[in-house]
């Protein structure tokens, strides 16, 4: 399956795409925020736990167009908007450090806040 996206103004069609789902619902606080991603995501043992260690492992596993999408984020954000504002600030400085690269931004976050 093809899927297209709008990246920098452009459409770009991806044959391989990278798909999460994290339930926000799940997560009450930073223990359960770190656990359902490192869970879902599949992170290394050696997680931190922390939102440099998490930078860290979504971008090395969105090698490839990479979509987390938020189930519930309007859940997640009313319980705690410090956790929606984390994810989206911390994607958006992930493909930040990929367009510095000369890559494309390949990170998407789905979800309604």
């Amino acid at each position: 399956m093809v899927r297209t996206a709008f990246i920098r103004g452009r459409c770009v069609q991806f044959e391989k795409m990278k798909e999460f789902i994290i339930d926000g619902d799940l997560i009450t606080d930073w223990k359960s925020f770190h656990f359902e991603f490192k869970s879902e995501m599949n992170f290394p043992d050696y997680y931190g736990e922390n939102m440099d260690a998490w930078i860290d492992c979504v971008d090395d596993i969105s090698d490839i167009q990479t979509v987390i999408k938020i189930l519930n984020g309007k859940v997640l954000n009313e319980r705690n908007p410090e956790f929606a504002k984390a994810i989206l600030e911390c994607a958006a400085f992930i493909n930040q450090r990929k367009i510095e690269a000369g890559e494309e931004p390949s990170l998407l976050i789905s979800g309604i806040f």
